[in-house]
């Protein structure tokens, strides 16, 4: 009823498409003929148009299929990369079910998790936060407004938190983009994740 799940298909967003569905079919990655130019274009056009809704640079911007591949992507991504040095995550116990779902994945390879819980008002303790973090910290992953009761968590102050600690800052925006504003930068978010379908995208 309140479209937060999912969004119907804008039809201007179908309007958009449509060319490169059946005219403009070239694979965007070819570059040595004009049908791989067109279409490496329209990507860098919607690359731009991604970058300016959150504040960052286009180069920063990876599609994939959606959002649950994203937080898979930047969760284990990270937790991997460091694992030699840094062992441990946190995030909270209000997560989606794909964030909760990597991070037990990543406890059945060794790593350790922290969930956080929340307050009664469905926000986490900063000082709770503050304390959790370790040495080997090397993630913290909180989605900025929950998919199931709608709580804003305070990003700038979470961001500022992990940046203080040298912590990357992962969060899952798919249900606060387009919606409230954010900025990668000033909120201090390493990784987000966020999906066209919460904005009357395609479901593909």
């Amino acid at each position: 009823m309140d479209v937060q799940a999912t969004t119907p298909l804008d039809p201007r967003v179908l309007d958009a498409m449509l060319p490169y569905l059946i005219n403009y079919y070239g694979n965007p990655h070819s570059r040595t003929h004009a049908y791989g130019w067109e279409s490496e274009a329209a990507m860098e056009r919607a690359r731009q148009q991604v970058a300016s809704l959150i504040g960052a640079d286009p180069r920063e911007i990876i599609f994939t299929s959606g959002a649950t591949e994203s937080n898979n992507i930047a969760i284990k991504g990270v937790a991997r990369f460091y694992r030699s040095r840094k062992k441990h995550l946190i995030t909270t116990q209000t997560e989606h079910k794909c964030v909760l779902d990597s991070c037990r994945s990543l406890e059945a390879e060794g790593f350790q998790v922290t969930y956080l819980p929340v307050q009664k008002s469905g926000i986490i303790d900063l000082k709770e936060l503050e304390a959790a973090i370790q040495p080997d910290t090397s993630l913290v992953s909180v989605m900025t407004v929950n998919n199931e009761i709608g709580v804003k968590q305070p990003i700038a102050e979470i961001g500022r938190i992990c940046s203080s600690r040298k912590v990357y800052f992962h969060t899952d925006a798919a249900q606060a983009v387009g919606k409230i504003p954010l900025d990668v930068n000033d909120m201090k978010i390493d990784l987000m994740s966020i999906s066209g379908h919460k904005i009357y995208g395609p479901k593909v």
